[in-house]
């Protein structure tokens, strides 16, 4: 019989992305073949799984999805799964485990949830000996009598103080977040540590085999897709629907973007502080939407706006990235999964771009290098260079201008001519960048705003040197005065953060003593809502307040 399903999924796998007239009943006499039957091979089987995955983003029509939801629901009943589920780890599959060494916020997370499924890997865990010197941190001070005597190992250790029901991750991570230290402190030390963890299968863990937003409308793929690639006058036409979504619907997005990284063995620090609060939806159309997430205010960057976001087609999260927004200009990072890259990732990125520009009042996008290729083999195997640079995007960098107008000229002369992996190298040393207005060179990528925090140091060291805690509230209190704020008694606990924050920025912002008062009261208002609940309210403020962004370019440029 697996004779008979593996030829039904190879028939299967050659035609589940075309759409149109009798493609819906070829596919589902095929999904009768596979249903029931075990396939032979890990490979199948997680091949099989892609082309459900697939076909839930893509249905052909309301009874076809109704038997993938079906099937996705049993996978990991399915006889091949339990099997083979060793040799499916890692895949996010259902019924297989996975190993990852997460970062700390994303550990507890999982912690919180799944803690009974949690567990050390230990003969991955090269750092136990430096864990165990934290130990006495974790205990009561009448356990060092035990501790101090006996030469047990760590692992040893930590089966003896756990709970009779709790596994050693669960126990470790508890105590973790009880440590008498700041919860910051606690994560870099976690982190350091770098645990290798094991989330074993169970009936809700994260797989994607179950990653769907079920608040999404459905649309039918019932005709052939469209692939065409958006243009630069596509972004700045396209109009977005946007809709900040209720706290509830938004911690079920945070966490389905949380979830979609842990399936993947990844992390991204914007969804693991993901805000409930702050999530915004961009419905792009035919079932295609954009969840944008906020970022906890307390993890918030002192400058610069970041969002994380999750691409979603009729609910299935199909890719992610990151918009990080400043001086009217976005940093974008894209991915699409590789289970949907054979089907709408230009358009998906159009939609993105269009989403960035509109949601950050942008009119510059750049791409980071990484994202093209520098110290990124996937990026440089899947020709990310030029698939950016066809769309519009172009570098600033006048070497690596020569390079591409070379290889086009080579490419214009021979059109099967195709870059090296050394000129894609070369050509992915710097930042490609589109405007969609007049260019300009005070953009995110262009400006040294690394060199404000060099300033502020500076700063900070010749007036306080080690008492920062007195810097704090020397700036404070100054800051205060500048800008006209009697006290800050009456803001909320985040915003009296992002005033600490910004504090000693504003005692150095150049000539800000001569500022009108109708400006200073611009930047209370700005520096409030780095700590609201939107920070997209700051980011617009802060786009606006062209007093300001004249002096931080002038501080960035006084550094040395």
């Amino acid at each position: 019989m697996s004779i008979q399903a593996s030829r039904a999924l190879r028939k299967l796998t050659r035609c589940f992305s075309e759409f149109g007239d009798g493609c819906a009943q070829r596919k589902s006499a095929l999904l009768d073949a596979l249903e029931d039957q075990a396939l032979a091979k890990a490979t199948e089987v997680l091949k099989l799984h892609e082309v459900l995955c697939f076909l839930r983003a893509y249905p052909d029509d309301a009874p076809l999805l109704s038997r993938i939801e079906r099937m996705l629901s049993r996978f990991d009943e399915r006889a091949d799964v339990r099997e083979l589920h060793g040799e499916l780890a890692n895949t996010g599959v259902a019924g297989s485990a996975i190993y990852f060494r997460f970062f700390a916020a994303s550990a507890h997370w999982i912690a919180r949830r799944w803690g009974d499924y949690l567990t050390i890997d230990w003969d991955e865990f090269e750092r136990s000996e430096q864990l165990e010197l934290w130990l006495t941190s974790m205990t009561l001070y009448c356990e060092t009598q035990g501790l101090d005597a006996y030469g047990f190992d760590v692992r040893e250790w930590l089966n003896r103080l756990k709970g009779p029901e709790e596994t050693d991750a669960k126990f470790l991570l508890k105590r973790f977040e009880k440590m008498p230290m700041s919860r910051r402190a606690a994560e870099v030390l976690l982190e350091d540590l770098d645990i290798p963890l094991a989330l074993q299968p169970g009936p809700d863990t994260p797989a994607r085999t179950r990653e769907k937003f079920k608040n999404a409308a459905i649309v039918y793929q019932s005709a052939p897709m469209t692939r065409r690639r958006p243009t630069i006058e596509d972004i700045k036409r396209q109009q977005i629907k946007t809709q900040r979504v209720d706290p509830r619907i938004g911690r079920i997005l945070v966490d389905l973007a949380r979830a979609t990284m842990a399936t993947r063995s990844r992390d991204l620090d914007a969804f693991a502080y993901g805000y409930h609060q702050d999530v915004h939806t961009v419905d792009c159309g035919d079932g295609l939407q954009i969840a944008c997430i906020g970022v906890q205010p307390e993890r918030r960057l002192l400058l610069e706006t970041l969002y994380g976001y999750i691409v979603l087609k009729n609910g299935v999260p199909v890719g992610y990235g990151a918009i990080t927004g400043l001086f009217n200009s976005v940093e974008v990072a894209y991915t699409i999964f590789d289970t949907f890259r054979s089907a709408e990732a230009a358009t998906m990125l159009g939609w993105v771009l269009t989403a960035a520009k509109n949601l950050f009042d942008a009119d510059t996008i750049l791409i980071d290098s990484y994202q093209i290729g520098k110290d990124n083999e996937d990026a440089l195997r899947s020709g990310a260079w030029w698939f950016y640079q066809k769309m519009g995007f172009l570098p600033r960098n006048p070497r690596t201008r020569r390079l591409m107008r070379r290889e086009l000229k080579l490419m214009r002369a021979d059109p099967a001519h195709r870059s090296s992996v050394k000129t894609l190298v070369q050509l992915a040393e710097h930042n490609l960048y589109l405007s969609l207005d007049q260019p300009r060179d005070d953009v995110l990528g262009l400006l040294p705003l690394a060199d404000v925090g060099l300033q502020l140091t500076q700063f900070l060291a010749q007036r306080f040197g080690a008492d920062r805690e007195k810097a704090a509230r020397v700036c404070s209190r100054d800051a205060q005065k500048l800008l006209g704020v009697r006290d800050t008694s009456r803001f909320t606990t985040s915003e009296r953060l992002a005033w600490n924050w910004w504090a000693p920025l504003v005692v150095i912002l150049p000539n800000i003593e001569r500022w009108p008062q109708s400006d200073k009261r611009a930047l209370v208002r700005l520096i409030r809502a780095k700590g609201g609940r939107r920070e997209l309210d700051y980011l617009l403020r802060f786009n606006n307040h062209r007093r300001l962004r004249n002096s931080l370019r002038r501080l960035a440029a006084q550094a040395g």
